[in-house]
């Protein structure tokens, strides 16, 4: 167990929170908004308790203890064992915090940040401790969705990824190292590909945005909930994955090439899209449904953990059994 540092308390911020306090580590949370800070811990202790509701977390009262607010930004990185920034996408903001963070921190802290678009060369490369700074990218909500993209920069000490791998395992994430810098990381240009051939069929007109949302929820994303693309396509034909490829290249590259063309995320597009979406959904309702999102993934994910389980049992089970 350690003290990690949470700094900004936005919504991703809130998550680290409850990952690193749930996991037994203390935390302190900061931001150079106090209300906001104090904003945050309240929703932490919120999460905590529909948590515990679907046995997901221990008592929350006890947990919340182990989360503190630090007045200063000096106070919360005091004798921590890692930090992680969860500041505006600001490339600005993001040097000049990442500065203070190296001079305020202590040289053995991990330096992370939640960007999901900045590349780590670009805010540590004038930073003194360059070699401890790196991009620890979570997925929203990071206390349900357990992937954390793990992506140094060129002077990464490759210990300092190392130790940020078995620090996210041990808080119960499940890291992805990203070996090099590309913009958007994995998750993001898996999900700008799907995103901009979503836009491309609703613009043409060829499906409504409700019937392109029910393909992924109820099609694709069944299986995506416990395989990624490479093991669906394994599985998807007699020979496994070199049998998929021989028998849908062709289909494959035809309609990779006509995937050509920006769609527009903009202008009429975008408003079409916006009057489908509110139509379905009015604006006075998304924080409620937001809600509603977060206890589907607290069901799934405790699904989840129950196969996996039960998984390991039978393996263990069979390996004894060989035995």
């Amino acid at each position: 167990m350690g003290i990690a540092a949470i700094i900004g308390c936005g919504l991703i911020g809130q998550g680290w929170a409850i990952v690193f306090a749930r996991a037994g580590w203390s935390v302190r949370m900061y931001d150079s908004d106090p209300a906001k800070a104090g904003e945050g811990r309240m929703l932490v202790a919120r999460q905590l308790r529909t948590l515990r509701d679907h046995g997901l977390s221990g008592d929350p009262d006890a947990i919340l203890a182990r989360v503190a607010l630090a007045d200063t930004l000096e106070t919360a990185l005091a004798g921590v064992d890692y930090v992680q920034e969860n500041s505006p996408e600001d490339l600005a903001v993001k040097q000049a915090l990442f500065a203070q963070l190296d001079a305020l921190a202590p040289a053995t802290a991990i330096l992370a940040s939640s960007t999901s678009s900045i590349r780590a060369s670009l805010f540590s490369r004038e930073v003194p401790g360059q070699a401890r700074c790196l991009v620890a990218h979570p997925v929203n909500p990071p206390y349900l969705v357990p992937v954390v993209e793990v992506c140094g920069a060129p002077w990464t000490a490759p210990e300092t990824i190392a130790h940020c791998v078995a620090i996210m395992r041990e808080v119960g994430q499940k890291p992805v190292v990203v070996r090099r810098e590309i913009e958007g990381f994995i998750l993001n240009r898996l999900q700008g590909a799907l995103l901009q051939e979503a836009l491309r069929l609703a613009e043409a007109g060829y499906a409504s945005v409700e019937d392109i949302d029910a393909t992924v929820k109820d099609g694709l994303g069944l299986r995506w909930a416990f395989m990624g693309p490479f093991e669906t396509i394994d599985l998807n034909a007699p020979g496994g994955i070199a049998d998929y490829c021989a028998r849908y290249n062709g289909m494959y590259r035809s309609i990779g090439a006509s995937q050509t063309g920006e769609p527009a995320w903009q202008g009429p597009a975008v408003q079409d899209l916006e009057a489908q979406r509110r139509e379905r959904l009015p604006a006075a309702d998304l924080h409620a449904r937001r809600f509603w999102r977060d206890e589907r993934l607290m069901q799934l994910l405790r699904h989840k953990q129950e196969a996996e389980r039960k998984e390991g049992e039978e393996r263990k089970e069979c390996k004894e059994r060989g035995a």
